[in-house]
């Protein structure tokens, strides 16, 4: 986990990616907004991971950060669960 969401992966043969966010995160319109960045940054960084299952969870403190600093806790979290190809 990092700041700013929690990601779980698990090995599989093919790349399956889902995005929540639960009622803590904020309204309707927070949620959506979170998932969406999520989602930028996982776009951003799928061509590097390996095949299997991702589920980004964000944390409430998500929508107060950067860009920056959510794609850079979102590598990082990816890195400690050795989710990029070598």
């Amino acid at each position: 986990h990092s700041d700013c969401a929690l990601v779980f992966y698990h090995y599989d043969t093919t790349k399956k990616v889902g995005f929540t966010a639960s009622k803590k995160v904020g309204n309707a319109i927070k949620r959506n907004l979170a998932k969406r960045r999520l989602r930028a940054v996982f776009l951003e960084i799928q061509d590097s991971l390996r095949d299997g299952v991702y589920v980004f969870v964000a944390k409430e403190k998500m929508n107060h950060m950067s860009y920056e600093a959510l794609k850079k806790g979102i590598v990082w979290s990816m890195k400690k669960l050795d989710c990029f190809r070598e």
